[in-house]
């Protein structure tokens, strides 16, 4: 199958924005933060800021790759609603894009407006970050099915899925807790650093020691339970959805999330370096990028088609 320049187009910018995530990560795991100040859009009240100090040159080339990332999902919406009749679901994926890059954008302003950054340790910090990585996954959700349906993806049917909508929607729900919850934990490895394992354990046992510390106790059970979730989802939707492009998908949904719980173990054993954390927040976006496929896959027209296909309508867990 021939892809088209539009689909092209829709997984650069998907792979793009995959990038500006990382490097917001890397601002962030740095303390870059507040390389501008406290101004936005200008950087140091300039449009372009004297790059005398490393901060100041991390905090400024996220501004101006995230600036693109803005102009390049307009450019996605522009040329979707030129190509594709009015009620095409590509009409409205790609304007959702830009709506959920327009909110990431203003979640960032504020970080920086209100100096939730640097060496900022207030709770309205870790919610702002919390919520800050929700949206990114949001955004991440129309740009996957923008990019998917221009390449030949079958199109949602969400009427008469039953069960499969709910599995698929408890996962979903739950990689959102978990990467919430991954945001504040990293957080927490950036603001106070253990220069050994020994410390890190009795800093997250200590009563006096701050929330976003004592949170990281927190974050492995829950990525335990999430990842327990996410494969009984996948499991039962592969048998109900049993479509051999469905179960490929959920195949690597599994040995992406395995990969992601032993990255993990590491990033702990290693004290979170920054190198780390940036391929664990990669893995974290791309098993939330292959649960909506997963997701798109199995709740498509074609998928409920040939499931409930007179050859297969007496499957047991079909109905």
């Amino acid at each position: 199958m021939k892809v088209s320049p539009f689909a092209r187009f829709a997984w650069f910018v998907l792979v793009y924005n995959l990038g500006i995530i990382l490097w917001g990560a890397y601002v962030r795991a740095t303390g870059s933060g507040a390389g501008c100040g406290s101004h936005w859009p200008l950087c140091n009240g300039q449009v372009v800021p004297d790059l005398e100090h490393s901060t100041t040159i991390v905090e400024f080339a996220h501004r101006v790759s995230s600036g693109l990332a803005l102009l390049l999902v307009l450019g996605l919406l522009v040329w979707a609603w030129r190509i594709y009749p009015v009620g095409s679901p590509m009409r409205f994926s790609s304007l959702f894009v830009v709506i959920f890059t327009i909110i990431e954008a203003l979640i960032g302003a504020g970080l920086v407006l209100f100096e939730l950054v640097a060496d900022n340790e207030s709770l309205a910090r870790g919610v702002w970050m919390g919520l800050h990585l929700i949206n990114t996954f949001l955004l991440l959700v129309p740009l996957t099915l923008t990019a998917w349906w221009s390449s030949g993806g079958a199109l949602l049917q969400m009427r008469g899925q039953g069960v499969t909508r709910v599995l698929l929607g408890i996962s979903l729900l739950a990689l959102l807790v978990l990467g919430s919850s991954g945001a504040i934990t990293a957080l927490g490895d950036t603001l106070f650093p253990a220069t050994s394992l020994a410390e890190g354990i009795a800093q997250d046992l200590s009563p006096t020691a701050h929330l976003f510390i004592q949170l990281r106790v927190f974050h492995p059970l829950i990525a335990v339970v999430v990842g327990a979730i996410v494969l009984i989802a996948t499991q039962m939707v592969s048998t109900l959805r049993p479509q051999p492009l469905v179960q490929r998908i959920g195949w690597g949904l599994l040995v992406l999330y395995g990969l992601q719980l032993l990255i993990g173990v590491v990033n702990m054993v290693l004290m979170a370096p920054v190198w780390l954390q940036m391929v664990h927040l990669l893995l974290a976006t791309l098993i939330w990028i292959t649960l909506v496929l997963f997701a798109a896959t199995a709740l498509s027209e074609r998928a409920y088609r040939e499931t409930y296909s007179p050859a297969v309508q007496q499957h047991p867990l079909t109905s």
